[in-house]
């Protein structure tokens, strides 16, 4: 418990209250340094929590800075602010933590091969990338393309389901002949280049198929429409002034292997979701947020009438046999970080583990099922697992820049206002991690509730996953959400990168958030941008 690093907090706030001579400022560093005092001397409740995010809510909300604002994860908060900001050690980590930390580093880098190609074996046998760091470029986010194919683009990948529940788990059932996700990569053909129905090595092209060669699942193609963002309320255009602004809508075409056929016309139901790779800083930290707290945020019903109806998505715990509280993925359909990191390298990059220690080959593939067999399962060992969870608990939260910039102040109280954080939550205490002093009792400003929304029918991807259904997402966390340009080279949002810039992906909104939406469509012009200013400096 990092109690005295917390003691530190206090102290800093107090430098900058000094500063302001501001009574307001004054008084909310002593409540926060009183109650994280108390932290130290006994367990808190929710509600001495709730009563800090109230009073923070309702009060820093008008013009001023929250002296606390910068450290957006607690005492993890880095203050890198180039192409490394999502990539470096949380700040606050433990005496002797680098070692295992790189080497999960080193892993969550590493390039994968098939069997007998390296000592970094396991790809495959069939796959999307051979490496976590093609997706989560410098721990950041993915994008999809910008037309055409997605097989060179691993920050994009596709969720497949048939009709149904499992009756177990109550999860997604993966389609008879592929499963719950489109490889649209096999190994044996090298470079990768297919040609024909069957997708066989094009070995014309100066590839060459090996004996283990695995014929990939298919690939899909993505195109764009120009669509007309919704008119703000009773207006004919998107914003009073009269500006009108376009959206990308985009469309799929999937193009299947004929070894395995075309699901969409099996009988069994098609549904699919595109889903872009999300930043990898804070994980550990969205994941010691207290239940207690998520539950005390649901409001499956709406029973308090604001028109937000969050809802917990319960999902299955491999490791519990039995559901619990899902935290991460777009629809929040991994309850921890141990599931999610082994899944993606079963899912992902064809790799087994402890907790997933079969391939994923439905038995239509039987070159597929061939192959799985070259090697021992699980293809990594517990504590290579263990080293890339580490590494992905303990990945820094970047800070916040320009808090105090007028234009960011104003920002951060419309966004507020217009009523963006009854879902976006803006400050939480993280609860007590067993072994993880550094994500134990941190204040945090994430920007999500890690609940299930309705976001209207234009974001809807007709999946169930789980309890979310096909127009349900989960809060997206904000932070970092400014500094994407500058680790990635893009401004892609949304799960399936469609939303070009925080405006669009605003306009996008609706469901539960329609009637933040078009608060934010009244603004003015300058007030619209200083929402936005106040959002990139997240």
């Amino acid at each position: 418990m990092n109690c005295d690093t917390n003691k530190g907090f206090g102290r800093n706030s107090k430098t900058l209250q000094n500063k302001k001579g501001n009574r307001l400022v004054q008084a909310i560093p002593l409540l926060v340094f009183g109650l994280l005092l108390s932290d130290c001397q006994q367990s808190k409740g929710n509600q001495e929590i709730a009563a800090l995010i109230g009073v923070l809510n309702n009060n820093l909300s008008a013009n001023v800075a929250d002296p606390g604002e910068v450290y957006s994860g607690g005492f993890t908060t880095n203050f890198i602010t180039n192409v490394s900001a999502f990539d470096v050690r949380a700040a606050n980590l433990r005496y002797g933590g680098a070692s295992e930390f790189n080497s999960g580093n080193a892993f969550f880098n590493r390039n994968w091969a098939a069997e007998g190609s390296s000592a970094a074996f396991g790809l495959g046998p069939t796959f999307n990338t051979n490496s976590c760091q093609n997706c989560h470029l410098h721990d950041g986010r993915g994008a999809p393309p910008s037309s055409g194919t997605a097989n060179n683009t691993p920050g994009i990948l596709f969720r497949l389901s048939k009709d149904g529940t499992n009756p177990t788990t109550g999860g997604p059932v993966g389609l008879t002949n592929y499963g719950l996700q489109l490889n649209h990569k096999g190994i044996g053909c090298n470079p990768i280049v297919y040609t024909g129905a069957n997708f066989d090595c094009d070995t014309g092209s100066g590839s060459v198929a090996g004996a283990n060669f695995t014929p990939p699942e298919g690939t899909v193609s993505i195109s764009y429409s120009t669509i007309a963002a919704p008119n703000y309320p009773s207006g004919s255009h998107t914003y009073p002034e009269g500006t009108d602004i376009t959206l990308s809508q985009p469309s799929y075409t999937f193009t299947w292997n004929s070894l395995f056929g075309d699901p969409t016309i099996t009988g069994e139901g098609f549904h699919f979701s595109p889903r872009t790779a999300q930043i990898i800083p804070g994980l550990g930290l969205l994941e010691a947020i207290p239940d207690s707290i998520i539950q005390g945020w649901a409001d499956p019903s709406d029973l308090d009438g604001d028109g937000i109806s969050g809802k917990i998505n319960q999902v299955w715990d491999v490791t519990a046999n039995a559901k619990k509280i899902g935290r991460f993925g777009w629809k929040a359909n991994e309850p921890t970080l141990f599931q999610q990191t082994q899944g993606a390298f079963q899912g992902d990059i064809g790799i087994t583990s402890p907790l997933f220690p079969v391939d994923n080959c439905p038995s239509a593939q039987t070159a597929c099922l061939a192959a799985s067999s070259g090697s021992p399962d699980p293809e990594i060992t517990a504590s290579l697992a263990t080293a890339v969870i580490f590494y992905n608990k303990l990945v820094g939260v970047p800070a916040r820049r320009n808090v105090s910039d007028p234009d960011v102040v104003a920002g951060k109280a419309l966004f507020s206002s217009v009523g963006c954080d009854s879902c976006h939550k803006t400050l939480v205490q993280t609860g007590y991690v067993s072994g993880f002093p550094e994500l134990s009792y941190q204040y945090i400003k994430p920007y999500t509730d890690l609940l299930l929304h309705d976001m209207g029918p234009g974001l809807a991807d007709g999946r169930q996953d789980f309890d979310a259904t096909g127009q349900e997402w989960r809060t997206a966390p904000l932070w970092g959400i400014g500094l994407i340009q500058t680790v990635n080279g893009h401004t892609k949002l949304l799960h399936d990168g469609r939303a070009n810039g925080i405006e669009e992906a605003i306009l996008w909104h609706g469901g539960e958030a329609q009637t933040a939406r078009q608060n934010f469509q009244v603004l003015t012009a300058t007030q619209r941008q200083q929402l936005i200013q106040f959002l990139e400096s997240l």
